[in-house]
Parts: structure tokens; sequence; C-alpha cells
């Protein structure tokens, strides 16, 4: 069976058949831009502390830091939205091996901006059991150092794709987070961070369960 990075590969593969290739270098333009824009040193580190939080899951009840790493470490997916096919792809691969998270005794959420109600559609659809959290407004995720503004000429291009950001975000802000994922000890001290303004990259499950093996 394919790896993560493999189903990743795959899905831009057949993203940049189906566009323009002027749509491709205006993607790629921006996310080099962001990634030049120095985001990825301003984000959260290993060995500092994740701020505490409670946010609601796609049901609206209410989910705090202290309950997520009541039981053991954590492993803190942030993902832009479930309108994003590369972290529908990261959240199915993420469930696969929940299992194996969990005999490590870690608890695994996804954290995004879009608001309870996409976010539930979000865990349907990808069939997940882990909690879905709902960071409205990108406070959390401004906390870790992940939100930035979505470029203009990238909004229009969603708009041609039919992926309405306000809609799924309940705002006009255009913020979303870089893709990242903490792996976090039972203290709250960060064990393990990927962060990457490259959309398309994400932490592969088996960096994750290392990661956990070592905590």
């Amino acid at each position: 069976m394919p790896s993560m990075t493999e189903l990743l590969a795959q899905n831009s593969a057949r993203g940049e058949a189906k566009r323009p290739p002027e749509i491709t270098a205006k993607m790629r333009a921006a996310t080099n831009k962001l990634a030049k824009s120095g985001i990825k040193d301003r984000t959260l580190k290993e060995g500092e502390k994740i701020p505490k939080f409670s946010l609601p899951n796609a049901l609206g009840k209410p989910v705090s830091s202290a309950d997520v790493l009541a039981d053991g470490p954590a492993v803190l997916n942030f993902y832009r939205g479930g309108w994003c096919s590369y972290c529908n792809i990261e959240m199915r691969a993420l469930q696969e091996r929940l299992p194996e998270i969990e005999a490590l005794g870690a608890t695994l959420v996804a954290i995004a901006p879009e608001l309870p109600t996409k976010a539930e559609v979000t865990k349907a659809k990808n069939e997940l059991t882990y909690e879905v959290l709902s960071d409205v407004g990108n406070d959390l995720s401004r906390k870790f150092g992940l939100v930035f503004t979505l470029a203009e000429e990238v909004r229009e291009i969603y708009q041609t794709m039919g992926i309405d950001l306000p809609d799924y975000n309940g705002d006009d802000s255009f913020d979303l987070p870089i893709p990242a994922t903490y792996v976090v000890g039972k203290d709250g001290t960060v064990l393990k961070v990927f962060a990457d303004p490259d959309y398309t990259k994400r932490l592969d499950v088996e960096d994750i369960l290392e990661a956990l093996r070592n905590a």
C-alpha cells in the first residue's frame, strides 16, 4: 500500500495534469513567496510548551488541551480545511494508523479554521474516529505561528475551483494555517514539529510513530 507521502505526490501530479500550466505557476509562485517570508522560522519549536486551548469539536462540544493530554502524549494535526484534497489524504492516512498511535498512549486531534458544521462534514466524509476541532478565526494556529493570509491571485484560482473559504471559515479574512503536525509530551512540551509552507507536504505517519516511541 502506498505511503502517505506517495499518495500526496500522486495527488499533486494529478492536479498539475488537470490545470493549465500558468495556474500551476501562479500557485507555486505564491507558495515560494510564503516560504521566503520566514513563516517557518516563527512557528512553535521543539522544546517549547504549547499554549493551553479549548476548541469545539465537530458537534460543538469543547475539547481542551488538558483533555487531549490527560492520558499521555498527543498528536496535533493542523490542516487547512476539508476542501483541501491533500488534507483529506493526510487525515485518512492518520485514521488508518490510529490504532498504532493510540497503542503508544497518544491522543490524535485535527485542527482547522473551518466552522464546526464544516468540520462535521470533513469528519464524516473521511470516516474519522478521532476529534476534529474548529479553530475559528485561527486563534490557536496564530499562537503556534502558523497563520498567513492567502494571496489574492490564489483566492481567484480557488474560487474558480468552487472553494469558498468565507463559507467554510465564517469570515472574510482568507487566513489559513500552514499544514503542521506537533507531537507533544504529556506535560505539553513539543517533542517533534513539522510545519511547511508547501501545502503538498506533510509529516509521514512513520515519523509520527517514531517520535511517540522516543517519547
